[in-house]
């Protein structure tokens, strides 16, 4: 065991992966010898050489062009996209090509892709460096979309997205890259693409939350518990395909709910968790189903951003209006 930070977590696990199977290869923009521009590859190339790691010209249509290839002739490619703004420069080919090809060949060729993006807001970053593009690709038949919310979970589900046969769209919050660090387990384990978690047990209402927002969710739960309201958060963890399941458990116990997301508020994973509940879970709800997003609007400057993004308070506040609805 050894504390890891999220991005170490990442790091490690790639290392797992690249180890085990000799048809990992890893690329994108200074993956190589500068190890990513936040450091997540560093010493990989070193360790596997310069065949199994390696740099790319500054196009995104031709690093995921590159992957449907290797995909299709036997490899597990794990393409960066330095930001997950500039996956625009490369949607026909994760939404019009990879994400088909299992059903174009009827299971008979695989694409085990795993796409790995940093995103999100709280680091001031430029302008197409934060944006939440999830709400893009989870209507995306074909495609798995992941975005762990601690370091354990990133390190087990980079290695399952890895050595699962549909191609993955791995989300990496910067906000978490270097914020926290969990003990993380030697070598190599798994954590399931297509479970959620409960990351707080709770009996009075439940916080439905992913990504950083999941960590401010903790804190909202923290701060209900000083009025003595237990809040039981849930990590959804996979944003495609969603765990109805545990949410639906939680909601027979707590009776009301709150989603969260960090996304603009229009078309979001949080709309398409509160549809599931209101089509299939509505009869367990005392009040309505409480939501916090952010605006609908462009991503602000970096001089505003703290004020744009959903927090806390925002979540204590709306589990409040909710539980005394």
């Amino acid at each position: 065991m050894a504390k890891l930070t999220y991005i170490k977590a990442i790091t490690d696990g790639l290392d797992v992966v690249l180890g085990e199977d000799p048809k990992t290869l890893i690329f994108g923009e200074d993956v190589g010898k500068n190890g990513g521009v936040f450091r997540t590859t560093q010493g990989l190339q070193d360790k596997y050489g310069e065949d199994r790691v390696f740099d790319t010209p500054l196009a995104e249509s031709g690093i995921l062009g590159l992957a449907i290839g290797l995909a299709a002739t036997g490899w597990r490619p794990l393409p960066e996209i330095q930001f997950m703004g500039f996956t625009f420069e490369a949607v026909d080919s994760i939404g019009g090509q990879m994400s088909r090809n299992r059903f174009r060949f009827s299971g008979k060729r695989a694409m085990p892709i795993t796409i790995r993006t940093p995103f999100g807001g709280g680091t001031h970053t430029a302008e197409m460096h934060a944006d939440n593009l999830e709400n893009y690709f989870v209507g995306t038949p074909g495609l798995r979309v992941v975005t762990p919310a601690n370091p354990y979970d990133a390190k087990g589900m980079i290695i399952s997205a890895v050595e699962n046969n549909d191609p993955v769209l791995f989300m990496e919050n910067l906000k978490l890259y270097r914020s926290m660090k969990d003990e993380i387990p030697d070598g190599k384990y798994t954590v399931p693409l297509d479970t959620a978690k409960v990351a707080k047990e709770g009996t009075d209402i439940t916080l439905v939350a992913y990504s950083a927002e999941v960590n401010e969710s903790l804190k909202a739960a923290d701060a209900l518990a000083k009025d003595n309201i237990s809040a039981e958060v849930i990590d959804l963890r996979s944003l495609f395909p969603i765990d109805t399941d545990t949410i639906f458990k939680s909601i027979e116990k707590t009776h009301k709910v709150v989603v969260v997301q960090e996304a603009q508020k229009m078309a979001g994973v949080g709309a398409q968790v509160a549809s599931e509940i209101a089509e299939h879970a509505i009869m367990n709800l005392d009040a309505p189903i409480g939501r916090v997003a952010a605006p609908d609007s462009v991503y602000p400057w970096a001089q505003v951003e703290n004020d744009w993004l959903p927090n806390a308070d925002d979540i204590e506040e709306k589990a409040r209006e909710i539980l005394n609805y």
